[in-house]
């Protein structure tokens, strides 16, 4: 996973898959929604997404009260957040 960021939008190229890409996200966007309540993720061509980084990404939304925005360019990660009715929670819209 590669993550590149301008101002409070993330784009993420690769494979969300280990525990790695998991501590590296977070340490992101903990730092990020120190400086926006609004942050977006332009997730490029991932085809899953881990379940740790799901609940971050939930905490985020729900408790931290952030606004997430997500851009999913693979249609199957995208079919994913369809089936665990997280598409309006995190604002999610096809690339």
């Amino acid at each position: 996973m590669q993550l590149e960021v301008k101002d409070n939008r993330v784009k993420i190229s690769g494979n969300m898959k280990s525990v790695m890409d998991y501590k590296e996200l977070k340490t992101l966007l903990d730092s990020l929604c120190q400086e926006y309540k609004t942050v977006t993720l332009d997730v490029v061509n991932s085809i899953s997404i881990t379940s740790s980084i799901i609940g971050y990404l939930n905490k985020l939304v729900l408790k931290d009260k952030i606004t997430l925005n997500m851009n999913i360019g693979n249609e199957l990660l995208f079919e994913l957040l369809d089936e665990l009715s997280l598409l309006e929670l995190f604002h999610v819209k096809k690339a």
